[in-house]
């Protein structure tokens, strides 16, 4: 692998650290970071990046968690995204939601029609009382989390304490709090995936439905722990297998991540050093692979975000060998570090073929 794997895109309109970001058709939002609470929409063919919104004065932003909700009514035109965090021991406990509507269409310029869109606002129960998402530890600054459940209204949080949660958003009620059986102090700007929300994950739980269609698998990784983990939502219970890390990756968190079809990829991270390294893990045969030297330059606290509409995988923003905050935004594609991919496409191009015989 070389540099000229990587393409550098126009730079960031802020330099960025411990970004949140969500892929939404031809955009990449990109909702605030470390002690930055601007939010920005990145227009994939535009190369170009327009001003969302800011996160209230009274938040602030230092390892937070945003998703997007699913939306039963799949209404294409707008999503919603939940955001929540909290910071030293507790402190400064914020959750909130986003209804977004592009802001490069044409509707966007109708203030009339986007009351409460665009803007970060408290995040309320059916009786319009605010919800904090917190635990009895709250110790969320670093904390990953992934959407699920049989009609994906479980939110699974993974956090400091070595603990999973799982939150109904449905009813607004946490259902469960248990520890992960890791041997290791605590967990952090870690690795934490949905199975389901890539390729591989579909076909399995397609495969499976008939049989359970109450199970939820998720992957979790950080530093020398690796965990399948099983959520069985008929009985609000968990099972766990250890999974193997290599040494290579061992010493590092604060990685840019990514969960596409049958692999995670592993972007960077920070250690005793900061890597310039990126590392897959195949799923389906519990292997791990180093591509030595891959980044332009070491980088960590950067987020790593698959884009729905051309298959490229864009890294943004972090910090780099000496410890700066960046701007620098820059994307690889899938293929390069997936040969699967190159398989598929060619299957696809093999049958698309007329026959000339």
């Amino acid at each position: 692998m070389s540099d000229q794997d990587f393409q550098i895109l126009k730079e960031l309109p802020t330099r960025l650290e411990q970004s949140q970001c969500v892929s939404h058709k031809h955009e990449i939002i990109i909702c605030g970071g470390a002690g930055e609470r601007a939010c920005y929409s990145y227009h994939i063919t535009k190369n170009e990046y327009k001003f969302i919104c800011e996160y209230p004065k009274i938040v602030k932003l230092d390892g937070h968690c945003v998703v997007k909700l699913v939306d039963n009514n799949k209404d294409s035109n707008q999503i919603t995204l939940l955001s929540f965090g909290s910071i030293y021991g507790g402190k400064y406990k914020h959750t909130s939601v986003m209804k977004y509507v592009s802001v490069w269409s044409n509707i966007s310029d109708k203030s009339n029609e986007l009351n409460n869109y665009n803007q970060w606002i408290p995040f309320t129960d059916n009786h319009n009382h605010p919800i904090i998402i917190e635990t009895y530890k709250c110790e969320f600054e670093g904390a990953r989390a992934v959407i699920g459940g049989s009609n994906n209204h479980l939110l699974f949080i993974t956090y400091k304490h070595n603990n999973i949660s799982v939150f109904d958003l449905n009813t607004f009620q946490f259902i469960t709090d248990i520890h992960l059986p890791i041997n290791y102090n605590y967990i952090s700007y870690h690795c934490f995936v949905s199975t389901s929300e890539n390729g591989q994950g579909q076909e399995m739980m397609k495969a499976n439905e008939e049989k359970n269609r109450q199970n939820y698998q998720m992957l979790l990784f950080c530093f020398n722990a690796g965990l399948s983990i099983e959520y069985y939502e008929d009985n609000n219970t968990f099972q766990f297998q250890k999974l193997p890390v290599c040494d290579d990756i061992v010493p590092f968190i604060s990685y840019g991540y990514i969960c596409i079809n049958d692999v995670i990829l592993f972007f960077g991270g920070r250690g005793d050093s900061v890597s310039k390294s990126v590392h897959k893990y195949s799923i389906r045969e519990n292997k791990w692979t180093t591509f030595k030297n891959a980044l332009p330059s070491p980088l960590y606290d950067c987020v790593a975000i698959l884009s729905e509409e051309d298959n490229y995988i864009h890294i943004i923003g972090g910090r780099n060998g000496n410890g700066k905050i960046v701007s620098t935004h820059m994307k690889t594609n899938v293929r390069v570090w997936d040969h699967s991919q190159l398989v598929m496409i060619c299957l696809f191009i093999c049958f698309d073929e007329p026959n000339l015989y």
